[in-house]
């Protein structure tokens, strides 16, 4: 039981009645975190767990204070029990398909995919985002283990061993240069794509990064799902033990765009301002949907982020 046992406070009157004062969408590291605050406000939660997160692949979370090394599924499930100690915070296994705010009283409408329909004063979108591999043979098998997203969450684990850095435009040479602060043995490989120019060549020959531009035609992975070699379409294959990539990716939910939140040109990524709301008074967003970097720690800290600009905006309301 918590430890004040007194009913949350009651709406003033010139605050519209909703069915919740704050929805967040999307229950991994953001959405949990979001929701962690929230509930120590008191305030009234809907969190919505869409299913397995994005990281569900990786065998651990890295670099999370007090947590490195942990399975991902059990970090959720620690957030989800600590959850338990906060009763207005309600949580559902549903996805919401759609969302609308009413231009005159500014509450939200959502539909979850069960047909419910609630109403809410807040949003926090934190749905995260789908990775998009290229289609080679061994890249869906191997992604989480041999094949690596990033390096600050996986790099140590595979430092001072061969490994490779797939891209197919000019940012893999930057890239390639970043994994060589965890291994001197770094190879490029861009499946077919010749466009790096003499500069980028250069930077790279002059730090022992070896160019493989020939197309590939499979990764060869280990029983454990560690990569073991990259074979060429040529009949050539380079022995490596592990493959980072910056796959393309698309958002999880279309909800940011159907309430009409500013996307970053470029990425894609939901514009946010500093107190982590979005274009559209009243959403905020948190965790890989934003131009944050892809990481769980960032992710939970942009979500308690979201929680506390949720919770002054809402009592600013009530407090007029």
């Amino acid at each position: 039981m918590p430890i004040s046992t007194r009913r949350p406070f009651r709406r003033p009157r010139h605050v519209p009645a909703t069915d919740y004062e704050v929805v967040i969408v999307g229950a991994g590291a953001a959405g949990l975190s979001a929701a962690l605050l929230l509930g120590r406000c008191r305030r009234r939660v809907l969190l919505c767990d869409g299913g397995r997160p994005r990281n569900h692949f990786s065998p651990a979370v890295h670099g999370f204070l007090s947590r490195d090394g942990i399975k991902p599924h059990e970090l959720l499930r620690i957030g989800h029990e600590q959850l338990a100690s906060y009763p207005t915070v309600e949580r559902r296994e549903n996805c919401v398909s759609q969302a609308s705010k009413d231009p005159e009283t500014g509450i939200f409408h959502l539909t979850l995919d069960s047909g419910r329909a609630v109403t809410t004063r807040k949003i926090i979108l934190a749905t995260g985002v789908t990775d998009i591999l290229p289609p080679i043979d061994g890249m869906h098998e191997l992604w989480g283990r041999g094949v690596l997203h990033c390096p600050y969450c996986h790099g140590f684990e595979v430092c001072d061993q061969p490994v490779a850095v797939y891209g197919t435009n000019k940012s893999v040479a930057g890239f390639a240069l970043l994994i060589s602060r965890w291994s001197k043995d770094v190879a490029v490989c861009t499946d077919g794509w010749t466009g790096l120019s003499e500069h980028a060549r250069h930077r790279l020959k002059r730090h022992h990064i070896i160019l493989h531009e020939q197309p590939i035609s499979q990764l060869i992975g280990r029983r454990n799902r560690q990569l073991h070699r990259i074979n060429f379409q040529d009949g050539t294959s380079l022995a490596r033990h592990a493959l980072f990539i910056h796959p393309e990716q698309q958002h999880r939910s279309p909800l940011a765009e159907q309430l009409g939140c500013r996307l970053l040109q470029r990425s894609g990524a939901v514009w946010v301002d500093k107190r982590i709301q979005t274009s559209v008074s009243g959403v905020y967003a948190a965790g890989d949907i934003t131009p944050a970097a892809q990481q769980a720690l960032i992710a939970a800290a942009e979500g308690a982020q979201a929680a506390i600009s949720c919770n002054e905006q809402l009592t600013r309301e009530e407090c007029t």
